[in-house]
């Protein structure tokens, strides 16, 4: 059992970038994907091309230990793309590991997802019974079967016609020996923006990784949009209407986004920060101190420790060399598995009233184990503020939340779940107050695993079947 396959919180979404017209593309998706490794830590990949060829390196692990130099060496051209993983649909296995890579019609393409389909299941069954093979079992391949079907030598054409068939949540970028391709779903559930460097474009899923190599931002892919790019420059086309509503995933500024990032138009950092602060006035403490649990809690401390006027102390130190690869092999060493990433600083704590505040509580064990450190650490009392609404519903747009039943918010009252992580005060931020920290108009956003109200519907096979996955 990995470290992760038991905490508390929620599964990464998985990171893209792709470069047209870099003469060193393979070292900038390198960097691009080392900035993106927040999103996923499973599986990395690169595919290069030189115009004639197209180059493929992927494998288990995380970037840096993936990609040596001579890996690195095997990766020619001008362009390429990347993806690091961590699988919503579809098994660990390095066959599932991205870019995905084909050879048809007597070219090549390759994809990489960031993402989940609620209509895979059906889509597959239907192509498996026309004579499709699948090499993978993650839904991103659907995509590449239905573009395979059409007999169109224009890998655009061939695209829109597969993305009328699927629903859900995609960002894609693709590549031919000739094309960078990038496209995001209607909804615009996953973030995905476009840069430059010195001439040649960029496409990545945050803008971090553009900072990373010094590209300038110049906007987001649309909701709706495909961009591609080649030598003969930049062409936007929209595969359906705009549309006045959508799908943004809030979540990206709560948990899973880099603070340094801008998201949907936002710096992540600045909107936690409004969380914290709206946190504080739906909850107030009466504390010495606020305590933030790092990383994507800090920002939102700060917020509160503003709105309330507590000050805000480092009272948890992570480990940030734990990695999916550490290993407990007996009860007694797993029982140790938040420490191992959380240490708390008794100094700091004992003695003191201390208000916990956190990002989100999922199953709520490791929150548990945490509130118990803090408490052995002397903490006089224990409050705990989440800077976001209860999770009572699963995603099934490409994060990977438990079921219903495994989600604690689901299951147990406020007070019940005070009782069980044994604090004196618990307070989540209201879904009001959660859309108050943003800027967008709230229809813009999906709040479904706070509220249930999902923007792609699905009928109730789908359901039974995307409540069952595991595992863009």
């Amino acid at each position: 059992m990995t470290y992760r396959a038991y905490c508390d919180y929620p599964r990464h979404a998985c990171g893209l970038f792709g470069v047209f017209g870099a003469p060193e593309a393979r070292y900038l998706i390198y960097l691009g994907l080392y900035a993106l490794q927040h999103r996923g830590e499973e599986s990395c990949g690169i595919v290069t091309s030189d115009g004639e060829e197209l180059f493929l390196r992927k494998d288990m692990g995380l970037v840096a230990d993936v990609f040596d130099e001579e890996r690195m060496r095997s990766l020619k051209g001008d362009r390429g793309i990347g993806h690091v993983r961590y699988s919503t649909t579809g098994s660990s296995l390095v066959k599932n590991a991205q870019p995905l890579f084909v050879d048809y019609l007597g070219s090549s393409l390759a994809i990489a997802h960031n993402g989940n389909l609620v209509n895979s299941r059906a889509l597959r069954q239907k192509l498996e019974k026309a004579g499709s093979i699948f090499q993978t079992t993650c839904d991103s391949e659907v995509i590449v079967h239905l573009m395979a079907r059409s007999r169109s030598r224009d890998a655009v054409v061939r695209l829109k016609k597969a993305l009328a068939e699927i629903r859900g949540a995609y960002a894609l970028v693709l590549l031919t020996k000739d094309q960078l391709i990038g496209v995001r779903d209607p909804d615009g559930f996953r973030p995905l923006c476009l840069g430059r460097k010195d001439g040649a474009y960029v496409l990545a899923s945050e803008t971090c990784a553009l900072d990373l190599i010094q590209a300038t931002f110049v906007r987001e892919v649309e909701p709706g949009e495909i961009v591609v790019i080649s030598q003969q420059g930049f062409k936007s086309v929209r595969f359906v209407p705009k549309k006045s509503q959508g799908g943004h995933c809030i979540f990206e500024h709560i948990y899973f986004a880099r603070p340094d990032s801008v998201i949907f138009g936002e710096t992540v950092h600045v909107v936690r920060h409004r969380l914290g602060e709206e946190l504080a006035k739906e909850h107030p403490a009466d504390a010495d101190i606020v305590v933030p649990i790092p990383d994507s809690g800090t920002s939102a401390a700060l917020g509160f420790s503003h709105g309330s006027g507590i000050p805000m102390d480092l009272g948890v130190i992570r480990n940030h060399y734990v990695g999916r690869t550490f290993i407990q092999p007996h009860q007694a060493i797993r029982d140790l598995g938040v420490k191992v990433k959380f240490n708390i600083l008794r100094q700091v704590v004992k003695g003191r009233r201390v208000v916990i505040v956190d990002d989100s509580i999922v199953r709520g064990t490791t929150s548990k184990v945490r509130v118990k450190d803090f408490r052995e650490a002397g903490a006089k009392e224990v409050h705990m503020r989440i800077s976001c609404p209860p999770h009572r519903f699963p995603c099934f747009y490409g994060i990977d939340f438990p079921s219903r039943k495994e989600l604690i918010a689901n299951r147990y009252s406020m007070k019940k779940i005070a009782r069980y992580l044994d604090v004196d005060s618990l307070g989540y931020l209201s879904v009001e107050g959660m859309l108050r920290a943003v800027r967008l108009p709230k229809q813009r956003y999906c709040t479904a695993c706070f509220t249930g109200a999902y923007p792609v519907r699905f009928g109730r096979a789908d359901k039974y079947v995307l409540e069952r996955k595991r595992g863009c």
